[in-house]
């Protein structure tokens, strides 16, 4: 028995050490998820703590697991361990009997689990918490109370500490799909099908054809047959991401910009009005110092061309500005504004905007090849 408590203890201890470090490491994106629950369930009036909770929880959770594989203070904090994975294991059923959030996020962006796997995980996990537990007196430290006590609370100031610098700067370690060296064009792009329907204008008979594979030089055949509809068929096409760059008349302008072979600059604002004002100072010298030298930066947002008017105050009236989904937008850098440095596809360098570059900075390690 003895063996399976320490089994339990060690294995609980280290899930409990990954979730709340890959978690606290993005603790933004952690609170984007909070966001997502609070809408879900109806509470927008705690929208204003989600970065809190965020950075809270995940503490919790670094230090339940901390505490797990030390053998520091089982006894009194097993019963925090216990009421909070029954807690979780309820809410992620309910989550995969309903899907309020299609993703509970249980692992950050490190490891995606469906809502029904998240539920199984929290039921193999509830087992071994079970007999935490159970046997919590059984647990004999190896240091003394107060001993005990100065380590948990250095893990906890230890550990905010970390998760608020992440937050203020950029991730230490970014498990997203737009992290620094990432290629977004695809090597094989494939193609698109098109696909055409006629209808024969005496018979009433409809065809489809693969464009453009259908007899439209055939003059007879088209007095006979009229256009009714065309659907594309895009399974082939293969995206290295699911960002779409439109400009102020609604028009796809993406590659334009990803696929620049040369340096370009995207400043990502997912939304103007919740945007620190302060940096957008500095960006507009960069921008005047990159316009000079032939280099592209745009800005993209998700707020709308309407709008983006009011703005122009803060933003330098030279800079384009172009259309994009907050969701996709938070996903690529989490700062508001933040600044990416791309090249011909690849993302060579992302800032938060409390250490933005500046021209020479930017020069002396990129623009010099």
């Amino acid at each position: 028995m003895k063996i399976l408590r320490n089994f339990s203890r060690i294995f609980v201890g280290i899930v409990f050490i990954f979730s709340g470090f890959v978690k606290g490491i993005d603790p933004l994106g952690t609170a984007y998820r909070i966001e997502d629950y609070l809408i879900a369930y109806g509470m927008h009036w705690a929208l204003p703590l989600a970065l809190f909770a965020s950075i809270s929880l995940c503490a919790l959770e670094f230090l339940l697991g901390a505490v797990l594989v030390l053998n520091l203070r089982i006894k009194p904090l097993s019963w925090v361990l216990f009421l909070l994975m029954t807690f979780f294991t309820f809410l992620t059923f309910y989550d995969a009997l309903y899907e309020p959030v299609p993703d509970c996020g249980c692992f950050g962006d490190a490891i995606k689990l469906t809502n029904w796997e998240t539920f199984y995980k929290n039921l193999v996990l509830i087992v071994f918490v079970a007999i935490i537990f159970v046997n919590r007196k059984k647990f004999k430290p190896s240091w003394s109370m107060n001993t005990q006590h100065i380590m948990i609370i250095l893990i906890a100031i230890g550990f905010l500490s970390f998760s608020y610098l992440n937050y203020q700067y950029l991730p230490l370690i970014d498990f997203r799909e737009w992290k620094v060296g990432s290629d977004m064009v695809p090597e094989e792009k494939g193609e698109a099908k098109i696909y055409l329907t006629y209808r024969n204008k005496e018979t009433g008979e409809e065809k489809e054809y693969l464009s453009p594979d259908y007899p439209w030089n055939d003059s007879m055949w088209m007095t006979q047959w009229e256009f009714v509809d065309q659907r594309i068929d895009d399974s082939d096409v293969v995206r290295g991401h699911e960002l779409v760059i439109e400009d102020s008349n609604g028009m796809d302008v993406t590659d334009n910009f990803i696929e620049n072979p040369d340096y370009q600059l995207l400043v990502i604002a997912y939304d103007l009005k919740n945007a620190k004002k302060r940096p957008f100072k500095r960006l507009n010298e960069l921008y005047r110092e990159v316009d000079k030298n032939g280099i592209s930066m745009i800005i993209l947002t998700s707020t709308l061309p309407s709008d983006v008017v009011q703005y122009r105050n803060i933003i330098d009236k030279n800079i384009e500005v172009y259309q994009a989904d907050d969701i996709i937008l938070k996903t690529m850098i989490r700062s508001n504004p933040g600044l990416m440095l791309m090249k011909d596809g690849v993302v060579l360098e992302k800032w938060h905007y409390n250490n933005l570059p500046d021209f020479e900075e930017l020069a002396k390690s990129y623009f010099q090849d």
